[in-house]
Order: structure tokens, then sequence, then C-alpha cells
């Protein structure tokens, strides 16, 4: 009888990207003056582990390749070789490879081995002594197998160009990469032409204005190919991307689209014509065309922007587009392997089990009191739905506990981006990671990782000084970035703190200046001007680098946690360093929350936006412009916003003088809410609106409250959106003066 191994698959897969997770791990605890014995024993172990597995499920490219990897570490481990620096970078480089093809492999698609071949080269050349690996130490992204045939240093050969494909992700613009800048670099290169392409637009209601429908065919006369995946280095894992050189004998032909592809329509525009090319892109983007039968409509939009493209001079999209595929599946494919399974802990599987067990037993004596039920029973039943209340909220716990994961699964991807981004930037900096065992939802945890990764690389670059620098102030030259987690109530705090030069006050006062933000005149503390750092678009960088400084960032980060019902802020002073905080709630499936009256309606309002409520005394209240009213709270004024009239509900009082305001704070700002009543405070299990109804301006999402009935979850931020106070401290602070 034979069995079927596909069935064992997913947990192989598992274990293999923690064994991957554990070599890097390793690796980067490598001192090659000062190493620990056991730890190259650990990495070995994972590699041979990843060998039999992938050899027994018949894997063989995995096998082949973990061969040369796991002889170069029985070497060094039996010492007949002694470890190098570089050893250190083509293992890692190794374990990148090894992860992405077996990505593939579990998506079910071919992997991409050319990458892996060259690796294995290097390898072999390593353990015959013909090389100490030493031209190894730049990685070189992964690309399609028809790619590498073609890695042609341009200047051996100026007879042709680098043809390039590059389709980025739609979220491109909220990571902080965006593609105008990045063809800016490609320009300094040599000639660069580019055509734009237009492909999976949406219906025009559905347009996101901050996602990227467009792909680009460029034409880059010169330049190195390091130099141009060095341009691509921070996108490679979320875009198709093919690089290939065309020699100058055969021209490239543009293919038709095939059947059924989304390429539609492009424009040929040149590179240094930046304006023009975001002129371009934008009108594009509006309009979704049909290659076979394009609208009247959509033609007119595009009229005066789109050229058909060239036959004889622009590199074709079509021609990679197999090849480009797996690229394309890299985000994709390492999701899958994030959200697939989570593994738990014994204890917390026997914790349900002995709740669900108390549950039984609370269940079966209601059940018997219920089947011969008299007043003389009446204390026990009371008892008994107390147990049940208790049983449940254990209950709810340890289901809750069981989706909870320490906070290191989110922390171990920084060493090894700390690392390549201090070689990179020529700065030396010591990553300290604090608090990794402190707990939170998987959920939470997967979402919150690029706006940490985003907070992280600011400091590498605009935090932390060069050795030189460093000295010169005083300091250490090796500089300090901590990751800290812990529990504060119902949230948890992840602070990202550096020890470098702090934020510049006088140079963002005087961006904001530049910008119209603010005006000379204005009196800002330094608090103020540390939050003009979350306004979109807001940069103080000189020199445009892949890292940071783009504008394109800190908001996003704002609103990614936001969307987490999290917030952010900042603390910093100059020459010492910057600390940001991020408070996010434990679980995004329960609220705890304030019940609120509305006429005949319950709200709820979620517990940690609330700062106060009290009792509305007229003599607190003042009129600004004769129409809008605030209450003058302490040292500031707090605008008025009336609920009923926001969510259109019929109230008992519309007068200030007969009810309650309940203060909130979100996005830094600070607004009174006028209710009819404060009722009790309750955990709350949040549905989505949204994937049962609609989505509802201002309303987070809904729950079932204990007599039946449905309350909306009011959005603190939607609300400052909708009646425009959203402006942060320092909008308040000018609407009160």
């Amino acid at each position: 009888m034979s069995i079927d191994l596909s069935q064992f698959h997913q947990v192989f897969f598992e274990e293999s990207f923690e064994g991957l997770d554990s070599m890097e791990e390793g690796l980067l605890d490598l001192n090659p003056d000062d190493f620990d014995v056991e730890t190259i024993n650990t990495i070995f172990r994972a590699a041979h582990s990843i060998k039999g597995g992938s050899g027994t499920f018949g894997f063989q490219v995995v096998a082949d390749f973990t061969h040369v990897v796991e002889t170069l570490l029985d070497e060094i481990r039996a010492g007949s070789r002694n470890l190098e620096a570089n050893h250190v970078d083509l293992l890692l480089r190794s374990v990148d490879c090894l992860r992405e093809i077996m990505q593939a492999l579990q998506q079910g698609d071919e992997p991409e081995v050319t990458q892996a071949t060259e690796l294995k080269t290097e390898f072999e050349a390593v353990l015959s002594g013909e090389s100490s690996a030493g031209d190894s130490s730049v990685e070189t992204p992964v690309i399609s197998a028809s790619d590498a045939s073609d890695s042609t240093d341009s200047e051996s050969n100026n007879q042709g160009h680098w043809a390039i494909y590059f389709k980025p992700d739609a979220d491109v613009l909220r990571t902080g990469n965006e593609p105008v800048r990045m063809f800016r670099e490609l320009e300094c290169l040599g000639t660069l032409t580019s055509q734009v392409v237009v492909c999976d637009v949406p219906e025009f209601t559905q347009i996101d204005p901050e996602s990227c429908y467009l792909a680009w065919n460029l034409r880059l006369e010169g330049g190195k190919r390091e130099d141009i995946d060095e341009v691509f280095e921070w996108v490679i894992d979320e875009s198709e991307l093919s690089i290939r050189w065309v020699d100058g004998v055969a021209s490239e032909v543009a293919e038709s689209p095939s059947a059924g592809e989304p390429l539609s329509v492009v424009a040929e525009v040149a590179a240094s014509d930046t304006t023009h090319s975001e002129t371009v892109a934008s009108e594009i983007s509006t309009a979704k065309v049909d290659s076979a039968d394009p609208s009247p409509v959509a033609e007119t939009a595009l009229a005066d922007a789109v050229e058909a493209p060239s036959t004889t001079d622009a590199p074709s999209a079509m021609d990679d587009k197999a090849a480009a595929k797996p690229a394309a599946k890299k985000t994709a494919s390492k999701s899958a392997a994030e959200t697939t399974s989570i593994r738990v802990g014994i204890d917390k599987i026997d914790s349900l089990i002995n709740m669900v067990g108390e549950l039984v037993i609370t269940q079966s004596m209601l059940g018997q009191l219920g089947a011969n039920f008299d007043m003389d029973k009446l204390v026990r039943l009371q008892e008994g739905l107390a147990q049940l209340e208790h049983n449940t909220r254990e209950l709810q716990e340890s289901v809750m506990r069981i989706r909870m994961l320490p906070i290191s699964f989110t922390f171990s991807r920084f060493p090894r981006l700390v690392r390549d981004l201090s070689k990179a930037m020529n700065k030396k900096i010591d990553l300290v990671l604090l608090g990794e065992n402190t707990e939170l939802d998987k959920t939470v945890m997967e979402k919150i990782g690029d706006p940490m990764v985003h907070l992280v690389r600011n400091s590498l670059d605009h935090g932390i000084e060069t050795p030189e620098q460093r000295v010169a102030a005083g300091k250490p030259e090796t500089g300090t970035i901590t990751l800290n987690a812990f529990h504060q109530g119902g949230n948890i705090v992840i602070q990202i703190i550096d020890d470098g030069k702090g934020l510049d006050v006088d140079r963002i006062r005087n961006k904001a200046i530049e910008r119209g933000l603010v005006s000379e005149s204005d009196r800002l503390s330094d608090e103020q001007i540390h939050e003009l750092i979350f306004h979109p678009g807001f940069s103080t960088a000189d020199v445009i680098s892949d890292i940071s400084g783009r504008g394109v960032g800190m908001d996003v980060v704002r609103r990614n946690i936001q969307e987490l019902n999290g917030s952010v802020e900042v603390e910093s002073v100059s020459g010492q360093g910057s600390t940001f905080t991020i408070r996010l709630p434990l679980t995004l499936a329960i609220l705890d929350g304030q019940l609120v009256r509305v006429g005949q309606e319950v709200f709820i309002l979620p517990l940690v936006s609330i700062i106060e409520s009290l009792q509305v005394d007229m003599g607190m209240i003042n009129n600004v412009g004769g129409k809008k009213e605030v209450l003058r709270l302490r040292d500031e004024y707090v605008p008025i916003v009336k609920l009923h009239e926001l969510l259109k509900v019929e109230p008992d009082n519309r007068e200030l003088e007969n009810g309650l305001l309940v203060v909130v704070e979100a996005d830094n700002s600070k607004v009174g809410l006028f209710v009819d009543d404060l009722l009790a405070q309750q955990q709350v299990v949040i549905k989505s609106l949204e994937q049962n109804y609609q989505k509802v301006e201002g309303i987070s999402g809904a729950t079932i409250l204990g007599d039946g009935k449905v309350a909306l979850i009011v959005d603190i931020s939607g609300v400052l959106k909708m009646t425009g106070q959203n402006k942060g401290r320092l909008g308040s602070d000018h609407q009160a003066a």
C-alpha cells in the first residue's frame, strides 16, 4: 500500500521555514573571530533536517542545494576550515535562496533555480579552495531563468541595452517606494526611456487613489547589472521584475498581448521628463481600457497622454511575463506561509480542554434544574448562571490565548535588516531586543510588521549618525536601536528607540513653513513640531535614498496603525535620540467599550479612546465664529460634536445643557461627543459591517448586546474625519485660537 506523502507537505514547509529562521538567527550571531561551536551545530542541524525532508518528499532541487551548504558547515564545525566573514554572507544569501525556492514549491509553482545554481558554484569554489567567496559579499536579487543568461555587464558590450519590465505591487506607494524616484536613479546610470503600461485597473468607482495600477517597460542604454539591481532592491519581493541584456544586433519587438491579458495601453515617455511622466501616470490611472475593444470614453481620456508603442525599440513586457510570474507570487506565498496555521503550546490546549469540561458540568447542572424547576431552586439557578458566566469568560480567555504569539516572531526579521542596512550605509549599529516573549494576537502581529520596518529604517537612515559623526559628538561610534514590547492595561506597547541625533525641530519647522503647513508667526511646542512628520508627504531629506526620504511613509505608518485601532507617538531630544511608541489592542476580535445612548439607539465607544466624561457646564462652553461650539477643558479647547446630528438619530436632548459630553481622542486630536446618557462598560465581540453589510462612514463595526439588540461601534478616527477635526493637536489649537 502506497502512502500519499503530499498530506505531509504543509508540515514539512512549516518546519523548514522555522529551520531557515533558526539558520538566519544563528548566522547573524556568528563572529568569525570568536564563535560558539554549538551555534554552528545548530545551523548545521537545521540545514541537515531540511535536506533530509526535501529528499523524502521529492524536492530534489532543495536537497541538492542544501547538500553543498551542509558540506561547508560540516567542515567548519569539524575544524578543518576556518570561518570567514564572507562565508557568513554566502550562507545568509543561501538562506534567502532556499526560502524563495520553498515558497514557490509551497504554492505549487516551478521554483526559479538560477540563483541557486550561481550560489552552488560559489560554494563549490570555496570547498575546492579556488575562492574564499570574497566576491560574493554583494547580494544579488533573484531574477527569472531567462534573465540569468542575459546578465551581461553593458560595459563589455556597448552595442545593446538593458530591457527591464517592472510591475510593482498595488501597495508600492503605501510602503514608501515611489517608481518615479527609482527611474531617476536609473537615469543616472545611462540613457533611459520608458513605457507606461496600464493593467489591472478596477472599475472607476473602485479605484483607490493610493494604489498603483501601472507597470513599466524600461530601456536603459548603459549601466551595470549590480547598479540596476540596487535600484530595485527594496521592491524585488513585492513586484514582477525582469532585467535582460539585449544585444544591439537583435532588435527587440514588442509582442501583442495574448487573449485575456490585462495589458491595454502603452505610453512612451522620456524618463528625464519626470513631470510629464507623473502626469501621464496620473491620467492613465483614471481609466480602464480593454485591449480588444477600448471604450470611446477611455480613448478620449487618454488621447492626449498616450501614444501607440513603437514596435522596434520598446522592450516587450510580454516576453518576460512568464519568467516574471514567480517574482510576482513571492509576497502571496510568503503570506500563505505565515497564515496557514499556528502552533499552540500543549499547556494552552490543556487549559482549553479543562474549561470545556467545566462548561459541560455547568450545562448539565442547569439542564437538571430546568427539567424540574420550582421556586425553591431559584437560588441554585442563580448560582448556576453565575458559574456559567464565569466559565464562559474563562473559555473566552483560553480561546484568545491560542491566537496569542510572542512578538519575537515579528522582532526576528530585524537583526538581518539592521545588519544589511548598517553595512550598506557604513554605520555601526547594535540592535537590542527587549520583551520578546510579550504576547500579541497573531492577526495584529502580522499587520504591524510593515509599519515597524519603516520606523526602523528611518532610525537607521535619519537617526543613527556615522561613526565619525558620533565620535565628534562625544558618543560611542556604535549606535544602538532598541525594540521593546510590554503590556500596559489592555494594550501592548511597542517602542523603537535610537540613540541618534534626534529630530531637528528647526529644520522640521522651516520645512513646514516652506510647505505652508504653519506660518512663521505660529508658536509651536517641540511636541507639536514632532507631530508634523506624520503629515502626508512630509520629508526633510535632501537626498532621496532607497531607505527613506520619499515623503511617503510616516503618514502611512500612522494610518496603518490606526486601522488596527492603535496609535503612534514620537518623543525626541536633539542630540540624544528618538522614541517612537506604538500602542495596540491585544486583539482585534474583542473590544472594551463604553455603551452610550443617543435617543433610542445604543452606540459603543472604544474605552481606550475615552479621556473623560462630564456633565455639560454651560460656563465652559464657548462659541467660535458664532457657530462652532467648543469646550474649554483646562488649558485647551475641545470641539463639540453632536452625535445625533452626525449619525442622523433622533435624540432626547438637542441642547447641550441637558446632556453629557464624552471627551475622546484619536489622531492626536480631542473631541467632545454629545450624548444623552452613559450606560454600562463591557467587552464586546466585534462583527464586521463591511463583510456582512457595507462600509458605513464613522462606524467601525457592530456587536450584539445581551438583550439581542445590535449596537454600532463608533470609529473615533472616522468621526474626526467626518467633522474635519483630524488635524492633530496643532490643528485643534489653531481652531481654538
